[in-house]
């Protein structure tokens, strides 16, 4: 499931916190409520970057799209 149909099934604390710390390390709590949401993690899914132990890192296409929404665009769909 791509950003675009997650996004909002997120609570709005999670989207607000995603778009305020844009480009950050995903925390392993909000990627639980992403993947519960259906943001199925795969190495194909292009809103994905890298993961680690402290987390996951969105991509930069994906860093781009929250910003769009954050600046009250809408974001071309994938």
């Amino acid at each position: 499931m791509s950003i675009e149909e997650w996004w909002p099934k997120l609570r709005s604390e999670s989207r607000d916190y995603l778009i305020a710390n844009n480009g950050d390390v995903v925390p392993p709590k909000l990627v639980q409520e992403i993947t519960g949401a259906g943001g199925v993690i795969t190495p194909d899914a292009w809103w994905l970057g890298q993961s680690g132990p402290a987390g996951l890192d969105l991509s930069d296409e994906a860093v781009a799209w929250i910003e769009e929404v954050a600046n009250g665009e809408t974001p071309r769909r994938r």
